[in-house]
Parts: C-alpha cells; structure tokens; sequence
C-alpha cells in the first residue's frame, strides 16, 4: 500500500474515533483506547498498522458519517449515496418491500412517461427520474439483504 493512501486512510479512522469518542469507541468495538489510537498513529512503529473492517463497520453505526466506508469508497472511485433516513434500518418485512419496489417503479415509470411526453426530458425531469431511480434501488438493497441474511419471511 502506497505512503499516500495508508495517510489517507489513518486521517478517516481518526475522524470516525474522534466522532464517536474515543472511550465511547473504546467500549463499543471492544478495543483499547490505546489501540485505537494505534489505528490512526502516523508513528512508524505503527504505519502498516490499520484499522480491522469489522472494527470499522461496528464504529460507523455510532458515527454520524462513515468516515472509513467513505475514504475506501473515494479510493476506489465509487460515490455513495448516503440516506440518514434509512441508515442501519430492516425493520420491514419482504412482502412490504416488494410492495414498495412495485410503487417505486410505478412511480418511475409515471415520471418517464410524464417527461418523454413533449419528445424531450429536461435537465429537472431527468433529475426527478434519477431521484426515483436512486429510491428504487434502496429498495432493491433491502430486499438484497433480507433474501441473503434470510430473514425474507
């Protein structure tokens, strides 16, 4: 792993510790204070030293952003579309989503057709459309991982 990245990566594992706290961080992970700090310490005796991903995970569901999720995203060249609204919820059942994906693209196909009446979608019809595109695919995540936990009944 490059200098540059391993830099990167430590400055986001401080921000989601520092977000929740660092004792508040401590307790919920299960790891020292100390190791924590290990974490994110630019020290050499501790630069090959990175945070584990579950470690991370557990911390983002405290934290009010997913620092951690959000920089390997940014390495990576994936855009995360983030929804407080939904954030860590699977609350509904699979019959529920099914019906809401059937809404979802009820409603997506209205706005299409609605848009492509005139022979031209505008720059705020597109972004109607795009914004039931982005719903209709929560949808389909949380149907996604209810069928793979198997929890679909």
């Amino acid at each position: 792993m490059s200098n540059q990245i391993g830099k990167y990566l430590k400055k986001h594992t401080e921000a989601l510790v520092k977000d929740i706290g660092i004792e508040a961080a401590a307790r919920h992970c299960g790891k020292s204070k100390a190791t924590l700090g290990r974490y994110y310490s630019m020290d050499p005796d501790n630069g090959a030293r990175f945070m584990p991903i579950d470690v991370a995970a557990r911390l983002e569901t405290k934290a009010s952003y997913p620092h951690v999720t959000a920089a390997l995203a940014d390495l990576a060249g994936v855009t995360l579309s983030w929804n407080e609204a939904r954030r860590n919820a699977s609350s509904s059942s699979i019959n529920s989503d099914v019906v809401a994906l059937s809404q979802r693209f009820a409603l997506l196909m209205a706005e299409y057709h609605s848009s492509i009446a005139d022979g031209t979608i505008s720059l705020n019809e597109a972004k109607r459309m795009l914004k039931e595109a982005q719903a209709l695919q929560e949808v389909l995540l949380e149907v996604k991982l209810k069928l793979e936990e198997g929890t679909a009944c």
